[in-house]
């Protein structure tokens, strides 16, 4: 087993998949450096330290080595930080009973305005894995208690908290609408939540709102709809996390209509974005963009580029970072699409069997995003038509993926 460090891990396959020797990685480094670095020798020695981990970079060194490689800081080099919602809600002293028992009295100050957040955070962290239905049952119902606290009697800052919040939830029922398949429902609520944005004067609200209608947009195929949202939210939250996942839905698009130099661009924009950001607290939030969505980002694009030895090192970064030490999948529907990226990568390259050993794999995924799992599977039904039509685990396969259905 390789008992290095992730960090040198990392460094090494990312090099590899770009066909580099350690000299050219240096010279890659040094292009993207600001300022005077030490001699080709003494970097060369450096870069062999770090890949062995022997030795870790410095700080200077982590953002230069991102950068060379297309992603972010905290992506090679991980932060550690886990916010357990359900611990915080404990800390306030009120649990879900206390809070709806208050919601029914009218009993509304700051500290239950904190634990609605708190709730409304939880139900946001549990989206990556808990199952559509369930979490859409929960989160419309705790949509429709905050809404009805808009008719009570509220001081005007409380009265935007309870904006805010509603507008957290109608994005995360979008969301889930979306999931499952109610594409008009989806629509509806996305728009109610852009409404609470603007009403709260909410830019990160306003701004996920239009990352939602990107990407269904994006499931759709229609790519300029797709371009024309990500620069319209863009404007609307410049300088919040979502600013790089509409960066990231830009690329996604300009990736599927062929377009390599546009496709770069707007990565980097969404890198350099995501670089200047302070380390979220919360990674499990969906509407937090943290460094291994950026990555998952990267991988989809660089698929539809033909990039596959690129593609498939990101896909074993987001299956190994989304999972556990135990096994346990906290990134189901991240995970199913990277392998889908791996049955791609191996399709094309000649091996049938373990390409639909990939596929089936993402299919069983218990946690999935029907909308998105069939726009990514496109490209692996694509290669089997194309390459595999006559063979029966092919065929067999298609078959099987036909009968994935919102």
């Amino acid at each position: 087993m390789d008992d290095r460090p992730t960090w040198a891990r990392r460094i090494s396959s990312e090099r590899e998949a770009r066909g580099w020797s350690q000299a050219r990685a240096v010279t890659a480094m040094r292009l993207h450096s600001k300022s005077a670095l030490p001699s080709d020798d003494s970097l060369l020695r450096s870069w062999k330290r770090w890949e062995t981990g022997a030795a870790k970079p410095s700080a200077q060194y982590q953002s230069l080595i991102a950068a060379v490689f297309g992603t972010v800081t905290t992506s090679i080099f991980p932060v550690e930080g886990r916010r357990d919602a359900s611990a915080e809600l404990a800390v306030t002293g009120m649990e879900t009973y206390d809070i709806l028992s208050r919601l029914q009295t009218s009993d509304i100050d700051s500290s239950m305005l904190e634990a609605l957040h708190i709730t409304t955070d939880r139900l946001a962290s549990e989206y990556p894995y808990m199952p559509s239905d369930q979490l859409l049952v929960e989160g419309r119902q705790w949509l429709r208690r905050v809404a009805g606290l808009q008719s009570q009697r509220l001081t005007l800052s409380q009265h935007r908290e309870v904006l805010v919040t509603a507008g957290w939830l109608a994005l995360l029922v979008s969301c889930l609408e979306h999931d499952m398949g109610d594409i008009r429902s989806a629509e509806a609520t996305r728009r109610a939540a852009l409404a609470l944005g603007h009403e709260a004067g909410h830019p990160e609200i306003s701004g996920w709102a239009q990352e939602i209608r990107s990407w269904m947009s994006l499931t759709r195929g229609d790519l300029r709809g797709v371009v024309a949202a990500a620069q319209e939210g863009r404007e609307l939250s410049a300088g919040y996390g979502v600013d790089v996942q509409l960066a990231g839905q830009a690329a996604k698009a300009w990736a599927r209509l062929g377009d390599r130099r546009q496709t770069e661009l707007a990565l980097e924009e969404g890198r350099k974005a995501l670089e200047r950001l302070p380390h979220p607290e919360n990674l499990e939030n969906h509407f937090v963009v943290d460094p291994t969505k950026f990555d998952f980002y990267a991988m989809d694009c660089y698929r539809r580029l033909g990039e596959d030895a690129l593609a498939s090192n990101l896909a074993r970064v987001v299956i190994e970072t989304g999972t556990d030490f135990d096994g346990t999948e906290r990134m189901p529907m991240r995970i199913a699409e990277a392998r889908i990226t791996l049955g791609v990568a191996a399709a094309r390259e000649g091996d049938l069997d373990q390409a639909i050993a990939y596929g089936d794999q993402a299919l069983e995924s218990g946690r999935k995003s029907i909308p998105s799992l069939l726009m990514v599977s496109r490209d692996l039904t694509e290669v089997l038509r194309n390459r595999y039509a006559s063979e029966k685990e092919s065929t067999e396969f298609l078959e099987r993926l036909s009968g994935l259905r919102p």
